[in-house]
């Protein structure tokens, strides 16, 4: 007897969309079969009649339980929203598995230079999030500064030990410098991880910062002139050099510019394993809306830029050049994200999780220009496949984790901050239109969103061990 049947949906499959019931045991898929076909007796069914099934969302950039920069938010010992907060919005937008941060990067347990392992710091990341999220989740090590060789030395044992991803910043007080990028990057490459680049030239940041100071235009709307288009594209072309040197995946998070595009198309041509993400406010919003009134409230670091950047990453999350969707989630309230209003001040990110899905869906497959299949890989499937969960995740298919999005496509839904589930007091998509929305979400056959309304507990959620087929790190599969 099966746990749960998804019957009369399009079902977004590996093989492509079609009319399939789903059937269910325990935490697992355990058929997908034709129309009708599913005879077995099941414990409880799902009608999805005119709606999509989607595999669950994966976020798989958050930055969830991390200390706010006290230059941002104008005082200390802030917050961004908890992990029974962040989880319980992404439920509630179809995201069933979310990808934060662990290691040397400020707001994390024991900030840049700390003497404790990898494992030891994963552990007491993982600690923070146990029993405390709706949806699964798992973590990018964050390596910071000048790091030691015996903490390079260690990135084989947490690769073996199901840490497949690490993050490092080439500007910010977190840079690493190049010369240990290396070191990183053999390390990673020669045990089967992959690098996850924050890639901005940061001697053109640091220029362009101090003239903008000295010229008096170092207003917040100027954030595009110092985290520009010219110091994305050296940074990225300098990072997948190194890639191909190396012989490292790189995963380049929130690609800014049409540049920065550029850079990844050229590096695939060439078959490396560099795959590139952007944000869903990246997609929609330019710099011209920073002068806005409250304008800052749509910014994430690097910043957002011209409107031919905008088309350009479009255009690119089109023909397959950038493989995710994310938000780089970072949620506050109101008064701490507008609380700098300089360059070097403003406050990065804000509260997406819950509503990436439905605007890209808005975006880009009511407007026609992508497939179900190619919207399926662009908001979980590829993130799946890049950062090692994949097939357990990011698929309908028998074996796979039943983490599904059931999607209305006939619900036109203008969002206001009352239907959202953050804690927070804004939202930069408020008075967007939606054309369809995430309806109902299952967590490993658990229904944890059913039409709406929450059903799931904060302790359902489960670290997942991650490992990179080494497929995706021979050359672009996604």
């Amino acid at each position: 007897m099966l746990d749960l049947v998804i019957r009369g949906g399009t079902v977004v499959t590996p093989s492509g969309s079609g009319e399939f019931d789903v059937g269910i045991q325990g935490e697992k898929i355990v058929m997908v079969a034709a129309r009708g076909a599913i005879s077995e007796e099941a414990g409880a069914s799902i009608d999805a009649s005119g709606k999509y099934v989607f595999p669950g969302g994966i976020e798989p950039h958050t930055h969830i339980a991390s200390r706010v920069s006290e230059a941002w938010a104008g005082r200390p010992d802030v917050m961004t929203q908890s992990p029974e907060a962040a989880s319980r919005a992404a439920a509630h937008g179809g995201v069933t598995t979310f990808i934060d941060f662990a290691g040397g990067m400020e707001g994390t347990e024991d900030g840049d230079q700390s003497e404790n392992s990898i494992m030891t710091r994963l552990d007491a990341r993982r600690s923070v999030f146990a029993g405390h999220s709706y949806t699964d989740f798992a973590f990018h090590f964050t390596l910071a500064g000048e790091v030691p060789p015996h903490t390079i030395g260690e990135i084989g044992e947490a690769i073996e030990s199901g840490v497949a991803s690490f993050k490092i910043f080439t500007t910010f007080g977190s840079k690493v410098p190049f010369g240990h990028l290396w070191g990183i990057f053999e390390e990673v490459g020669k045990n089967g991880g992959i690098m996850a680049v924050h890639a901005e030239d940061d001697d053109m940041v640091k220029y362009m910062e101090a003239k903008l100071v000295r010229e008096g235009r170092d207003q917040g709307y100027n954030l595009h002139l110092a985290h520009n288009n010219i110091s994305e594209d050296i940074a990225f072309r300098k990072i997948t050099r190194l890639s191909e040197h190396t012989e490292t995946g790189i995963y380049f998070v929130h690609t800014t510019a049409k540049e920065g595009a550029y850079a990844i198309a050229d590096a695939r041509a060439k078959q490396l394993p560099v795959y590139g993400e952007t944000l869903h406010n990246y997609l929609h919003f330019t710099h011209d809306h920073y002068r806005e009134p409250e304008g800052t409230s749509i910014h994430t670091y690097p910043a957002i830029k011209h409107a031919s950047d905008r088309d350009g990453l479009q255009e690119a999350l089109v023909n397959g050049t950038l493989s995710t969707t994310a938000t780089d989630e970072y949620t506050t309230y109101k008064d701490v994200k507008l609380s700098g209003n300089t360059i070097e001040t403003v406050c990065g990110g804000h509260n997406g999780i819950e509503t990436r899905m439905p605007v890209v869906y808005t975006k880009f497959v009511s407007s026609g220009r992508i497939s179900l299949e190619r919207f399926v890989d662009i908001t979980s499937t590829n993130a799946a496949k890049i950062l090692g969960m994949y097939p357990q995740k990011g698929a309908i298919a028998a074996g796979s984790d039943a983490d599904i999005a059931i999607f209305d496509p006939g619900m036109n839904k203008t969002i206001t901050l009352d239907d959202l589930h953050a804690d927070s007091d804004y939202s930069i998509w408020e008075g967007f239109e939606c054309q369809g929305y995430p309806v109902t979400t299952i967590l490993r056959g658990n229904v944890i969103v059913d039409n709406g309304v929450l059903k799931g507990s904060s302790t359902d959620g489960q670290w997942l061990s991650r490992k990179v087929a080494p497929s995706v790190l021979a050359g672009p599969v996604c």
